[in-house]
């Protein structure tokens, strides 16, 4: 009779349980790697002011980028993010041309703002989860009617916003950035979010959707959460595009879609759901938006920065992707 002889568990190794427990270690090494690139062809860059320009003018797509990551993790998609953001850019600045320039005006415009990115996100959410159409086209189909609505609001871009608006989100508070504030709160806000169930249900949806349902979860219900979640962080990132640009546009949003689901796959997140965090996906949107100014540092010639900055990107998600995979096997 032969003793069984009993094999030793294998550990996971001290890396890979570091990635597991971050899994935006990889695209922080990127965003860190490239910040020193702009430093060193453009030492002002990372001064003061050159980290404030950056935060002001990307901080829409790390809202937009945050927004996509939670229908991600549920293995959905939402191609039409950009376009949310473009109607309710163009619905807030009419309604503050209509209203005036004063507090209450762009309070209340805020506000419907974020009532018009909710309902875009249910919207979205009832036509992916309860009608089970396939998210990429239903979404695709969406964008194009949040498109045409907003260019029924405002059909030529150019209205501008009060300057109370823009100079409030290009000012100071305390000497510190305006930006620099709604970043603290952007991390408070999703520091909270971690923790709540929605974004463990979604999570557990993404990994096994019908595993989710047998264990009692309401699947449909958690799914359109995240839509609506989505277009909620689409609204924000449209009122930071029109503190940047001082204007409505009825397109203004249409190329930062792949620009966010980019941002997602970079910082980590898996695309089938279930796996990822939306640490990852804010570094993964300040990484494109330090790679475009890279590009620019280093002298490109014009009619070949889009190349240069697709093939930058292009570089940056295989090295992301390949590295994660590479330190969780």
């Amino acid at each position: 009779m032969v003793d069984a002889v009993s094999q030793p568990v294998r550990r996971p190794g001290a890396l890979k349980r570091v990635l597991e427990r971050f899994p935006f270690l990889p695209v922080l090494i990127i965003f860190v790697a490239l910040l020193a690139l702009n430093g060193l062809y453009q030492p002002r860059s990372v001064s003061l002011v050159g980290l404030t320009g950056l935060v002001k003018t990307y901080l829409a797509l790390v809202l937009l980028a945050v927004a996509q990551t939670y229908v991600v993790y549920a293995g959905d998609i939402d191609l039409s993010a950009g376009a949310i953001v473009s109607l309710v850019n163009v619905v807030i600045v009419s309604v503050m041309a209509y209203l005036g320039d004063g507090t209450f005006s762009v309070l209340g415009a805020m506000v419907i703002g974020l009532l018009v990115g909710l309902a875009c996100g249910i919207v979205n959410g009832v036509v992916v989860a309860v009608f089970r159409l396939q998210a990429i086209v239903a979404t695709f189909a969406t964008s194009i009617f949040f498109t045409g609505v907003a260019l029924y609001v405002m059909p030529v871009a150019g209205t501008p916003a009060p300057a109370t608006f823009w100079r409030t989100y290009g000012g100071r508070i305390l000497e510190i950035p305006f930006v620099f504030w709604l970043a603290i709160v952007l991390a408070a806000i999703l520091y909270m979010l971690a923790r709540t169930r929605l974004a463990m249900q979604l999570l557990a949806v993404g990994d096994d959707a019908q595993g989710a349902y047998q264990s009692g979860l309401p699947v449909t219900a958690i799914r359109m959460r995240g839509y609506a979640m989505c277009g909620l962080f689409a609204a924000l990132a449209a009122f930071c595009v029109t503190g940047d640009t001082a204007s409505g546009d009825p397109l203004v949003g249409g190329a930062m879609t792949l620009n966010s689901v980019a941002a997602v796959v970079l910082g980590g997140t898996a695309l089938a759901g279930g796996f990822g965090t939306v640490v990852g996906s804010v570094f993964g949107a300040l990484s494109i938006g330090l790679i475009s100014s890279v590009v620019y540092f280093i002298g490109v010639p014009s009619e070949w920065q889009n190349l240069a900055r697709g093939a930058a990107i292009l570089l940056a998600l295989m090295a992301g992707v390949l590295v994660g995979r590479r330190m969780r096997s």
